[in-house]
């Protein structure tokens, strides 16, 4: 159980971080462009209780992909709802990509702490920077996957005409479960998914890389 509670105080953190700024993303673009949904019901805010899912939350600590509660998005307010729509919709991975480069930046800069001896004090800091790093770009990469409701979906259906993205649209009811199957009982994740997340740790983690590794290794074990 303690080792549980350990895992679980390096990881919350940084896995509601990601999903809530993701989902705050979506609602500051929507709002720029005229919706103001989002900002309306207060979801407009860094408070991980206003955008929990609980169930999301615990797939995010077990299997290293997870959600919060979708930021409404009224598409008729936006002032060009096909091309805005796009907007919206790439601002969620792109919210992740920037913290995961943010988050390498302190594996980096930890990892400089290191070397001046102070590694009881910055060894907790490194594994939530770490994991940081790692679960953001894993939500960037599998909300780019272009299967609606995904954001990928959403931003393929902007750049489709008109009636080949209502009938991309009409998958979003099953699309979910479509992207759980590939991922959890296909090559997908093996062949596609994992080797674009690792290339890109690796890109932002550099001499790094093997203790992010480590880190997350550590801390999905049974």
């Amino acid at each position: 159980m303690e080792h549980l509670l350990v895992k679980i105080s390096i990881m919350l953190v940084p896995a509601l971080l990601a999903v809530t700024v993701h989902e705050v993303a979506h609602g500051y673009v929507a709002d720029r462009f005229g919706d103001p949904t989002a900002r309306l019901l207060n979801r407009l805010t860094l408070n991980p209780l206003r955008h929990l899912d609980i169930f999301g939350t615990l797939a995010l600590l077990l299997v290293g992909f997870g959600w919060a509660k979708p930021v409404p998005v009224n598409q008729a307010n936006l002032r060009n709802p096909h091309r805005h729509m796009l907007w919206v919709a790439v601002s969620g991975p792109v919210s992740n990509f920037i913290l995961a480069g943010l988050s390498a930046f302190l594996v980096h800069f930890i990892g400089m702490l290191h070397t001046l001896g102070v590694e009881s004090i910055t060894e907790p800091l490194m594994m939530m920077a770490a994991f940081s790093l790692y679960i953001n770009v894993i939500l960037g990469v599998i909300n780019m996957v272009p299967i609606p409701p995904l954001d990928g979906g959403r931003v393929l259906a902007a750049l489709l005409p008109a009636r080949y993205a209502a009938v991309l649209m009409r998958l979003e009811p099953f699309g979910f479960f479509i992207v759980i199957g590939l991922i959890f009982f296909t090559q997908v994740w093996s062949a596609v998914v994992g080797p674009v997340v690792y290339a890109i740790v690796d890109l932002l983690a550099g001499a790094h890389v093997e203790a992010v590794f480590t880190v997350i290794q550590f801390l999905f074990s049974k």
